[in-house]
């Protein structure tokens, strides 16, 4: 005990000075703290190893110090990318060097010679995104390309869906810059095996010496013992060293070396012109072990890539609102498996011609329609680019698509892509899914069905030690078959600590001592990431799993529904340990998530570092009452509660309700700051403070009250706040518009009835005109209008936003039992009603209510669609710049409100693709949050605003959004409800203008899609 105290004790004084001398000697982030650290300790492994710190490096100089200080130290060093490594390559316990926030630059392009040189961090859609106006990519496209670094590629040797046609992350890298752990700088590049004319100092010359020997020495081995398939990533390259490659690109030996080898510095790249054409044919088998069986045929066809889709995952695919729709376009009847077939030459013809062939090869191979199930099937074309593109987005989110399973048994990586020649895949997997059923479980399998390498997960529960025995028996009984194969059990992720422990029954422990001589003569002192392809751990060591024997999470008392998941709290521990690491929450263009993270490039202000932050919080990895801790506050500050993680995390972590949650507890432990009380009590006190709305406005016109609400309600003496006024909406009658019309239920939300009464007024108006009965209920209790508690909910009062939901559902549940719609203007009230609620009442009145809830948008749209809808619309402007909310994009309710827009006559519809608006309620309002606001905002939102001329309508429908777009562009946004209001009083105004009294009636029974 003596001896843990005092170990203890002197690594605590160890990571004390290390951290002050490294904060002296660089200007970026030194995160030494429990909370930080935790962020840093998994990747998407299964793995768990706490770092002693994490430095991210300004610049490539100051990365290099932190190296240096850490060998001073005797320390472990560990580069990491973008963290989404699958076998545990990215995590250590020495010192991290995180070079994805600042080392992510373009040095060089040579567009004529297709090459450029980049910094390690760099992410690969980045890259692709500046590549894209030359005409060049980039083609090692691996799913993870949103996040992916090219460092992290380089250090996995990724390969990605087209390898057939493009070849490896080898193939397409020339040469590196590195850093040796001892500090010395190298180019590694192609040499020739004499080393004549190779500018490098004597050290370098040595090394390079040594590696060629060791090459010529062992050519017969390597020959003999390395499998002969393009995916293999196992091991180091040693046959880059051999004479037959001669003139070898020392390069080579680092790629895939996963950080053991030297420290990337720069790396040169081989460029591709881009795809301009494209053809899919996804064929369809009633058999998978058919499908497996018919790949090698195929790919006669020279296509760039065939994916494989299962059962499983097609399954999972149409519980997933955004996948739902790719699906049913491309999916016909019920497949055991589909082989999604890509053509891609310059010449769309050829790509239809090669169509019409795969076609007729399927016939060919016997399968039909008609056929019985072991031989039915066919193909389906998809020419369209969008659909294209929707299924390379589906296929591309296989692996968290597989992870979206709420249970406590997951798909687990560890023979996750072995490789095998085409003729023998379909026995391997056949013979695979009996290994599964002898040990239990079944697997899913997806992804690379032209290079023989299945993406293959069993289904298991590694919180239980007969599962971890289960996954070492699979594990070693699939190498066997592997080799039986000739084939290589490491095919495109790398090794790590999951599979480096195999190498010697892989390649035999003559070449295994080859691995470790390298490693030997690069890395002496075992500096760099230790414990990858030589010298590994057990893979099945639990100390080292993300959840060890000895981890628990005691029982919490939460506020929120929980069920769909299993765990503490409800389930509340289960929807937290959704969260698998696969980084999609750190894409920096595309959808919503993550905005604090685009604002900001830290790991903390991501959906994935709250989520770990969160697990280890909850069973007790960062001390008694994390969750309501300062740490666990400001780990979720910049949170702003979009809700994009909902629709966009493949695995459904829903940080805005979770985030409601450790509010919950933090106000139970901590009482309410004077700023969450002033926003969360808003609908109680809104009434009074609009009958004094000068002397409540008064704190806008002084800069004294603007200081003291600064300093005593951290609210920014820079943010005026929203102007109460003395006309705020009352409703004209209980009911209003043509008695004989078709009901509605107008939900008159606080911020529009207090703030923004014409937008209500314009929602009258349109909905009057449209000829429908617009009901405005009175509360069954209390007089305040009924409210959605939204502002109750972001300050974690929870019970007194359920007080407010159920005042609402006893005031709107009469008319939804009737089937009468309730539309509502502020998305973020409106969608309160479709989620929040029934996370707090599952009673069939909230349900009726629920389900009957729809957004102005979404109303007009079903009425229309259904010939209902009649508005008689004039022409207000040529163009519309519009914002959607982000609860609208979360529930998919954005593009119903482009197909209304695009009703009113010669109005050009422009979506802003924008990420959230950064106003996001009271978050921007906050003095410690405006800064973040204003950054997200200038992402894209404000840019786009700038750009637009006068003449251009800017649509938002979000009451936030468009303060925000009002406080950075002095620029007012328009409600949907007040530009179609606008477009019927221009008929109206034009027909005075023309004498005319009988204005004509346009009925619009087609929503245009756009």
């Amino acid at each position: 005990m003596a001896a843990d105290v005092a170990e203890k004790s002197r690594k605590s004084a160890q990571k004390s000075g290390l951290a002050a001398r490294l904060a002296r000697e660089i200007t970026g982030d030194v995160l030494f703290d429990a909370f930080s650290r935790g962020r840093y300790a998994t990747d998407a492994s299964f793995y768990q190893i706490m770092p002693l710190g994490v430095v991210v490096p300004r610049s490539m100089d100051e990365a290099l110090r932190a190296l240096a200080v850490a060998r001073d130290e005797g320390l472990k060093v560990t580069p990491r990318g973008g963290g989404t490594s699958q076998c545990g390559q990215t995590i250590n316990d020495g010192l991290v060097i995180d070079v994805s926030k600042h080392l992510n630059r373009i040095l060089s392009l040579d567009v004529e010679n297709r090459i450029c040189v980049v910094e390690p961090g760099i992410v690969l859609d980045d890259l692709n995104r500046q590549l894209k106006k030359h005409g060049l990519w980039f083609p090692v496209d691996v799913s993870t390309a949103s996040r992916a670094t090219i460092g992290g590629m380089a250090g996995n040797n990724s390969c990605g869906g087209r390898s057939l046609r493009y070849g490896t992350m080898r193939d397409n890298t020339l040469s590196m810059e590195a850093t040796l752990a001892d500090g010395t700088p190298a180019r590694f590049g192609e040499v020739p095996r004499d080393l004549s004319d190779v500018n490098a100092d004597a050290t370098t010359l040595a090394l390079f010496r040594d590696m060629l020997d060791l090459g010529a020495r062992e050519a017969d081995e390597i020959a003999d013992r390395f499998p002969k398939v393009q995916r293999r990533v196992g091991g180091y390259n040693l046959d880059a060293l051999t004479p037959r490659n001669a003139p070898n690109n020392m390069a080579h030996l680092l790629v895939g070396s996963e950080g053991t080898l030297a420290f990337t510095t720069k790396a040169e790249l081989k460029l591709w012109p881009v795809i301009r054409n494209k053809a899919l044919g996804v064929c369809h088998f009633g058999s998978f072990y058919e499908a497996m069986d018919a790949a090698q045929h195929l790919v006669k066809l020279k296509p760039i890539a065939v994916e494989l889709v299962d059962r499983t995952m097609i399954a999972l695919g149409r519980d997933i609102a955004m996948f739902r729709p790719i699906i049913g376009a491309a999916i016909k009847d019920d497949p055991d498996a589909v082989l999604v077939v890509e053509f891609a030459e310059e010449d769309q013809a050829t790509n239809l011609q090669r169509l019409k062939q795969l076609t007729e090869l399927m016939g060919d191979l016997g399968f039909g329609w008609t056929n019985d199930k072991r031989k039915w099937g066919g193909v389906v074309d998809i020419t369209e680019p969008a659909l294209q593109s929707g299924i390379a987005d589906f296929r591309a989110a296989g692996l968290n698509v597989m992870m979206s399973m709420k249970q406590e048994g997951k798909p687990v990586s560890f023979v996750e892509d072995c490789a095998v020649p085409l003729p023998h895949l379909a026995d391997y997997t056949a013979r695979l899914n009996e290994v599964f059923a002898r040990h239990g479980t079944s697997g899913t399998m997806y992804a690379h069905a032209s290079e023989g390498c299945l993406h293959v997960r069993p289904v298991l529960n590694l919180k239980l030690d007969k599962h971890v025995k289960a996954m070492r028996a699979i594990a070693e009984e699939a190498f066997a078959m592997v080799r039986e194969y000739k084939g290589s059990h490491s095919g495109e992720h790398g090794d790590g600590i999951v599979r480096s422990e195999f190498h010697a029954t892989m390649f035999g422990e003559r070449l295994v001592a080859d691995f470790r001589e390298v490693k030997q003569r690069f890395d002496p002192g075992n500096v760099l990431n230790p414990g990858k392809i030589v010298d590994a751990p057990r893979m099945d060591d639990r100390s080292l799993f993300r959840y060890r024997p000895d981890y628990r999470v005691a029982e919490l008392k939460t506020k929120l529904d929980w069920s769909a998941w299993p765990g503490a709290g409800g389930g509340f521990q289960g929807a937290v340990e959704m969260c698998n690491n696969n980084g999609a929450c750190r894409k920096l263009e595309g959808g919503v998530m993550c905005p604090s993270y685009r604002a900001t490039g830290n790991e903390k202000d991501v959906t994935r570092g709250r989520a770990n932050t969160l697990r280890l919080a909850i069973s007790g990895q960062l001390g008694p009452d994390a969750l309501s801790s300062d740490e666990m506050m400001e780990t979720l500050k910049l949170c702003i509660s979009c809700k994009a993680c909902r629709h966009e995390c493949p695995t459904g972590v829903d940080m805005a309700k979770m985030k409601i949650e450790v509010l919950a507890a933090r106000v139970a432990s901590h009482g309410l700051a004077l700023r969450d009380r002033l926003v969360g009590y808003l609908p109680r006190y809104a009434g009074i403070a609009s009958r004094f709305a000068p002397l409540a406005n008064l704190r806008n016109r002084s800069v004294l009250l603007r200081n003291l609400f600064e300093r005593f309600a951290g609210i920014s003496a820079r943010r005026a706040l929203p102007a109460f006024r003395s006309d705020v909406f009352a409703p004209p009658a209980e009911a209003v518009g043509p008695v004989d019309g078709r009901e509605v239920v107008l939900f008159a939300d606080t911020f529009n009835r207090i703030y923004e009464r014409e937008n209500l007024d314009a929602a009258l108006q349109v909905l009057v005109a449209g000829g429908y009965r617009v009901h405005l209920p009175k509360p069954v209790s209390g007089t305040r209008p009924p409210c959605c508690g939204r502002t109750f909910l972001s300050a974690g009062l929870v019970d007194e936003a359920k007080a407010e939901l159920d005042r609402l559902v006893a005031s709107f549940a009469p008319f939804a039992a009737r089937g009468v719609p309730i539309i509502g203007l502020e998305p973020s009230c409106l969608l309160t009603l479709r989620d929040e609620l029934l996370s707090l009442r599952k009673d069939d009145d909230a349900k009726t209510v629920s389900a009957h809830s729809l957004t102005f948008e979404e109303f007009l749209v079903r009425e229309a669609e259904a010939g209902r809808l009649q508005l008689p619309l004039g022409a207000i402007a040529e163009k519309a710049l519009v914002h959607g909310h982000c609860h609208q994009k979360s529930f998919g309710a954005f593009k119903p409100v482009e197909q209304v827009l695009r009703l009113v006559p010669g109005l050009k519809v422009e979506t802003i693709e924008s990420s959230c608006c950064g106003m996001a309620g009271a978050f921007g309002y906050g003095s410690d949050t405006y800064d973040a606001s204003i950054e997200m905002a200038e992402l894209s939102l404000l840019p786009a605003v700038r750009r637009a001329d006068q003449a251009t309508l800017v649509v938002a429908d979000g009451t936030s959004c468009r303060h925000q777009i009002h406080d950075g562009m002095q620029r007012d946004a328009l409600h949907v409800a007040r530009v179609l209001a606008i477009s019927l009083d221009r008929v109206k105004t034009d027909a005075r203008a023309h004498s005319k009294t009988n204005p004509t009636t346009s009925s619009h029974k087609d929503i245009p899609n756009g």
